[in-house]
């Protein structure tokens, strides 16, 4: 099992900067995800930039989630500062 989540920072490009429990800091390119079903919403950066950290992972209001192994292996790290 992969740390979860305990910060989230909306970036840029739909990217956004997650630091996970084990104090790792990456970057995760959401961009992909903008042509599928309930994710299109995220297009609208005034609502993708609304995400929060909600049950150890990264979600939106309207229930858009990311799986908490997936922010992980897949995020970018380290993170520049």
């Amino acid at each position: 099992m992969n740390p979860r989540v305990t910060s989230v920072r909306p970036k840029p490009e739909y990217k956004l900067e997650v630091t996970f429990a084990n104090g790792d800091v990456g970057e995760y390119d959401c961009s992909h995800l903008l042509e599928f079903g309930v994710f299109q919403e995220l297009r609208d950066t005034s609502y993708f930039n609304r995400v929060r950290v909600e049950a150890g992972t990264v979600a939106w209001p309207n229930g858009q989630d990311i799986c908490p192994d997936t922010l992980y292996e897949c995020a970018t790290r380290p993170i520049a500062k």
